[in-house]
């Protein structure tokens, strides 16, 4: 079964990624159940999220639903068994040269593929995507043949790639599309009403060379939610705390000026926010963050599940659209990762210099790094 319009990703619910409360055991499977009746069909895991932990709720909220009648979409990249956790960065890549030679990648991608599987309680993904690869994951021959040969093998039935953690990362997406795009069925990007860049630059290279696209964040930190406004207090440890000061004010004003737009449509801001990404070819699917906000006036978790599920077929004008790009115009307003003009010293695990080669991608694809990859307020 391919991707569906709309998605559910177990980094939801705040069990694994410090978004909101965290759910109960009995809640945070509820709320994945909840999903598939409400009808979203899609369900996204990494094996990364709770050091497998996320891959064993998706499989036990799944398991009285026929196999069938849902996508499953799984995501390796971050070595969790023979790499050691390193601190708020995580679990290192599987290709960190401190690890393992490129002869051993098929061998690890079997076997944390399987291993996500066996937890999930399936024999195959759907889709599985090489989850926040560093430039060795972007550029190597033999990552990419070793995910086609567990693709080969009936592990999954699609292979793609997901940037990140953070925004940024263009020029590499844009180049790995080149030169393995014949390989890559879906890509999964950040993207929303407030954070149009980058993510709208790799949008053309996907198109042609056919890459499907999945957009994440679509909820901008959980605003376009509709229950976070000024003066909101997030949980201790809540990863929004890291956000710049200001940044709820700021959101929120921009969001109150695209109100009438989903007032016209009959739309919720997040089914706005979804709709906006889906306007735009090659974007498929969406998979906001559903996030528990503290408060006794905050909308349930459960709520903006079924908002999300009932996503209506709307389409905006090319008018509303342009509005809504402009009112969100985010261009140069933070660092990103991955190829950066502004990298010196060594390369790091999500973050590294323009080379030559990624500057020529640039010039292919009218993307000047130092003009449109930088800080510029």
């Amino acid at each position: 079964m391919n991707l569906t319009r709309t998605a559910y990703g177990t980094w939801s619910g705040g069990r694994y990624m410090h978004f909101g409360i965290p759910l109960d055991e009995e809640r945070y499977i509820g709320a994945i159940q909840h999903a598939y009746r409400e009808g979203i069909r899609t369900f996204l895991t990494a094996d990364t999220y709770g050091v497998g932990e996320a891959d064993s709720m998706l499989g036990k909220a799944l398991s009285d639903f026929p196999r069938e009648s849902y996508c499953l979409v799984g995501a390796v990249g971050h070595d969790i068994y023979e790499g050691q956790r390193e601190g708020s960065k995580g679990f290192p890549r599987f290709t960190d040269p401190r690890l393992r030679g490129e002869e051993k990648y098929e061998d690890y991608v079997r076997t944390a593929i399987s291993r996500s599987l066996e937890r999930c309680g399936q024999a195959s993904f759907d889709l599985v995507l090489l989850h926040n690869p560093d430039s060795i994951g972007y550029s190597s021959p033999a990552v990419w043949d070793a995910l086609q040969t567990a693709k080969r093998e009936g592990l999954t039935e699609r292979l793609g790639v997901a940037p990140g953690p953070a925004n940024g990362f263009t020029l590499d997406v844009i180049g790995c599309f080149e030169r393995f795009g014949e390989m890559i069925d879906w890509a999964m990007i950040i993207l929303n009403p407030l954070e149009p860049w980058p993510g709208q630059m790799v949008l053309p290279a996907a198109e042609k060379h056919g890459v499907d696209l999945l957009t994440r964040v679509v909820d901008y930190g959980g605003l376009f939610h509709d229950d976070v406004r000024p003066g909101h207090a997030f949980p201790e440890r809540d990863h929004r705390t890291f956000r710049p000061a200001g940044w709820v004010e700021a959101g929120v004003e921009k969001l109150d000026r695209m109100r009438a737009i989903a007032e016209r449509h009959d739309l919720t801001m997040i089914q706005l926010a979804s709709i906006w990404n889906l306007c735009q070819s090659p974007i498929k699917s969406v998979v906001p963050t559903m996030i528990q906000e503290p408060g006794e006036e905050s909308k349930t978790v459960e709520t903006k599940i079924s908002e999300l599920a009932h996503l209506p077929e709307v389409r905006l004008s090319d008018e509303e659209m342009a509005t809504i790009a402009e009112i969100g115009n985010n261009k140069g307003c933070m660092a990103l990762k991955g190829g950066n003009p502004a990298h010196e010293g060594e390369t790091l695990a999500d973050r590294w210099a323009v080379s030559p080669e990624l500057e020529a991608i640039g010039r292919r694809w009218d993307i000047v790094p130092e003009r449109d990859l930088t800080v510029s307020h």
